[in-house]
């Protein structure tokens, strides 16, 4: 399972993970299945779906002006563990970004059983080339098989 923090302004108009154009998520996730990067959500759910991924956020609410991470506010987390429990296949979570995994072992510090493995943020935010955030993001081929 791939966690983010809360969905962007973007995201959130197009009601779309990922949505804004210049997040590398979507190129990155195509590259590593060695696809074609989807442009239609539906698509793009199925590489997910395909790639037997699952995506959600940390945070279920949070004032946030804006879309920077680090304007999150009074959020409230998203009912992660009892999602784990109710899906023990789910093994490995990967946050998109530090500031997914900060808030989530600020809010979830008791869940246990699952390994836990923080990536580069996918963000146009994060200013790693997108050859250096795919190279981060090859770890997670070792999560799939």
């Amino acid at each position: 399972m791939i966690l983010g923090t809360m969905p962007g302004v973007a995201s959130l108009d197009a009601q779309e993970y990922y949505a804004h154009l210049r997040n590398a998520f979507w190129k990155i996730m195509a590259s590593l299945k060695g696809a074609k990067c989807p442009t239609v959500y539906e698509e793009k759910k199925q590489l997910i779906h395909d790639m037997n991924l699952a995506l959600w956020d940390v945070c279920h609410t949070c004032v946030r002006p804006g879309s920077l991470d680090s304007a999150i506010r009074y959020e409230e987390p998203n009912a992660i563990a009892e999602l784990l429990k109710e899906n023990p296949s789910i093994r490995t979570i990967i946050f998109n970004g530090q500031p997914a995994q900060k808030l989530f072992h600020k809010h979830l510090k008791t869940i246990t059983g699952v390994e836990f493995v923080t990536m580069p943020s996918t963000s146009p935010t994060n200013t790693m080339s997108f050859e250096k955030k795919l190279e981060s993001w090859q770890i997670l081929l070792n999560h799939l098989e």
